[in-house]
C-alpha cells in the first residue's frame, strides 16, 4: 500500500511538473506579444482618426463622417493609445487587448470597440 501511494505521489508530481513547464514556456512569448501591442497601439492610435472617418462616411454619409466620424476618432484616438500605454506598463501580467481589433492595420473596415480585459 505504501509503495502504491509513494508511486501515485510521484506521478503526481510528473504530472504538475510538466504542466507548470509547459504555461511557463508560454509566459515569455505572452508577455513579448502584449509589450508589442501596446507599443503599436500607443504610437499608431493616431490613424483611428481617419480610419473611423473612412468607415462612418461609407456607412452613413460625408457630412456625417467628417463630424461624427472625425469625434468619435478622437475618442478612440485617446482610447487605443490610453490602452496601449496601459498594455506597456502591465506587459509583466499577461491579459487579452482591450481594443478590438487589437491592432489598428487588422481589419481596417471594421470599427473599434473597447472590451474588458481577461487573464490570457
Amino acid at each position: 500500500m505504501k509503495k502504491k501511494l509513494q508511486v501515485l505521489f510521484v506521478l503526481l508530481l510528473m504530472a504538475l511538473t510538466i504542466s507548470g513547464t509547459a504555461v511557463a514556456s508560454q509566459y515569455p512569448d505572452k508577455v513579448v506579444e502584449k509589450l508589442g501591442n501596446g507599443l503599436a497601439n500607443a504610437v499608431t492610435g493616431v490613424g483611428e482618426i481617419p480610419k473611423t472617418v473612412t468607415i462612418i462616411s461609407r456607412r452613413d454619409g460625408i457630412v456625417q463622417g467628417m463630424t461624427i466620424g472625425f469625434l468619435t476618432g478622437i475618442v478612440n484616438t485617446v482610447g487605443r493609445s490610453l490602452s496601449g500605454a496601459f498594455d506597456i506598463a502591465t506587459f509583466l501580467i499577461p491579459t487579452t487587448p482591450f481594443v478590438k481589433p487589437a491592432f489598428i492595420w487588422d481589419d481596417f473596415n471594421r470599427e473599434t470597440t473597447f472590451v474588458e480585459a481577461h487573464m490570457r
